[in-house]
């Protein structure tokens, strides 16, 4: 496995649409396993393929209960609201007030090809949609209400 450099604001993939996976290949397996290792070397809970310089529909998650990969996820239910501080990998020593639903639908497809939803709450839905948000192009400085260097 190999660490990747973590992609900075500033560089224009971070504001790209990423593409969607057509299908799951060694390439993508490979592409899961040095995020999630890139993600846990740099101390974050959750990381996407754009951060590490890859335009595509995968993102890694931990947020505190074990390694979770998603290929090509929609969020296709959004209930309750809470404001919370977020911070990036992307964004070093900035962090900001973010308003985001506190539970999710998140539909998704496994390391094997296999479609699977997952209902998240809390921390867990926080770090989905600030992931999936990356895909998009959007940043957390984009929708944070206040922000603040560290």
């Amino acid at each position: 496995m190999a660490i990747y450099q973590i992609v900075r604001i500033g560089e224009e993939i971070l504001r790209e649409q990423a593409v969607e996976v057509p299908k799951l290949t060694p390439n993508i397996h490979k592409l899961l396993d040095n995020m999630a290792e890139t993600m846990y070397k740099a101390k974050g809970v959750g990381l996407a393929a754009p951060q590490v310089g890859v335009p595509k529909r995968v993102i890694v998650v931990d947020a505190g209960d074990g390694l979770r990969e998603f290929v090509n996820p929609v969020i296709i239910k959004k209930s309750g609201e809470a404001m919370d501080q977020e911070g990036c990998l992307s964004v070093p020593n900035t962090y900001g007030d973010v308003k985001r639903a506190t539970r999710l639908v998140v539909s998704a497809l496994d390391r094997n090809g296999e479609k699977f939803d997952l209902e998240a709450e809390g921390f867990l839905a926080r770090v989905i949609q600030h992931e999936t948000d990356h895909l998009d192009g959007i940043l957390f400085v984009d929708i944070a209400e206040k922000l603040y260097d560290n």
